[in-house]
């Protein structure tokens, strides 16, 4: 049978066995984590390639268009790639429609290949050199009350990492409320007008081409064009751009993380993931706080204080884009 999938390396897996990992793979984005295979899309088509694990030798993200990345500079990042380096000093990159999904298939690749990098050479060294900057600022003497404090967060922070889909779910919901609770009323309008107004075009051009028009073409290319941008940007009123729908997914995403960590957990469930309770359990290691209130109010201080304009490590920037949604729609609540 006609198959698609190309080996990119020098291993070709058997045609069955191919088939059978491919199928049962989990797919993440365009691309796949298979039992023998990683596989990877290209714009248009899914999983087009695979790669054997054991000639995978390099995994990471690399994000352009931004002021964030590998540079150091800034928060956010608009365009994420997965880049995989396989046999010798080749490359192949395929595109992310989000960072968090990306991030989703790095941190399964970390768990299931432990042995293979999940960062880029450079960003490796940057994270090697913040770790070691982090570890002076910690105290090596604290109070029994942090030490108490410490196990209580570490004990938290275990729970959600054995519950990823909690701390994910909060992350998208917050994201996607935030996008819909910043959109204008007159985006949505335009957004209306250009998809409505751009299938009218359309459809005169092929009225027009029905009756020999030479410039039939133009209404049917410029219409389609428009009407197009409009609903693929997300600029039309919908399904994803409701508020009332954002809001009963964010609604959803906390209520479905209260029940999954119980009454006891020492943070509110709109925070329960696990890069706050690391936060957290930093501020306390750097004496910042003795207590779990504490802890958070200095975790909320720091957030509070990184914009677009401030310099911040790759360790930060990847933190910072998980969590600081959660704040921002709950107003540091």
């Amino acid at each position: 049978m006609f198959s698609l999938l190309t080996p990119l390396g020098d291993r070709v897996l058997p045609s069955r066995e191919l088939e059978i990992d491919k199928g049962a793979c989990r797919k993440i984005g365009s691309c796949g984590v298979g039992q023998k295979a990683l596989y990877l899309g290209s714009r248009y088509i899914s999983r087009r390639w695979y790669l054997p694990w054991n000639e995978v030798e390099r995994v990471f993200k690399r994000v352009a268009m931004s002021a964030g990345g590998f540079s150091g500079r800034g928060i956010f990042g608009s365009m994420a790639y997965l880049v995989v380096q396989y046999g010798r000093g080749r490359e192949k990159q395929c595109s992310f429609r989000t960072e968090a999904e990306l991030d989703t298939l790095l941190a399964l690749i970390a768990r299931e290949h432990p042995t293979i990098p999940t960062h880029s050479v450079q960003a490796a060294r940057k994270l090697a050199q913040a770790e070691a900057e982090e570890q002076k600022r910690f105290l090596s003497d604290l109070s029994p009350a942090a030490e108490q404090t410490l196990s209580e967060l570490r004990e938290a922070k275990a729970l959600l990492e054995n519950k990823p889909e909690l701390g994910r779910t909060l992350t998208l919901a917050a994201r996607q409320k935030r996008i819909v609770d910043q959109m204008k009323p007159w985006v949505l309008a335009l957004g209306t007008v250009m998809a409505y107004g751009g299938l009218a075009l359309a459809l005169w051009g092929g009225w027009s081409w029905l009756n020999k028009s030479p410039y039939c073409w133009y209404y049917i290319l410029a219409g389609g064009a428009l009407s197009v941008f409009a609903w693929t940007g997300n600029i039309v009123p919908g399904r994803y751009t409701s508020r009332k729908r954002a809001q009963e997914e964010w609604e959803e995403a906390v209520a479905n993380a209260r029940t999954g960590i119980g009454e006891s957990f020492p943070v509110p469930a709109r925070y329960a993931h696990p890069v706050v309770l690391e936060r957290m359990i930093r501020v306390v290691r750097e004496g910042r706080a003795a207590a779990v209130p504490e802890a958070l109010a200095a975790v909320k201080a720091d957030l509070r204080a990184l914009n677009s304009s401030v310099t911040v490590s790759q360790k930060e920037h990847d933190e910072v884009v998980e969590i600081k949604p959660l704040f921002l729609v709950s107003d540091y609540e």
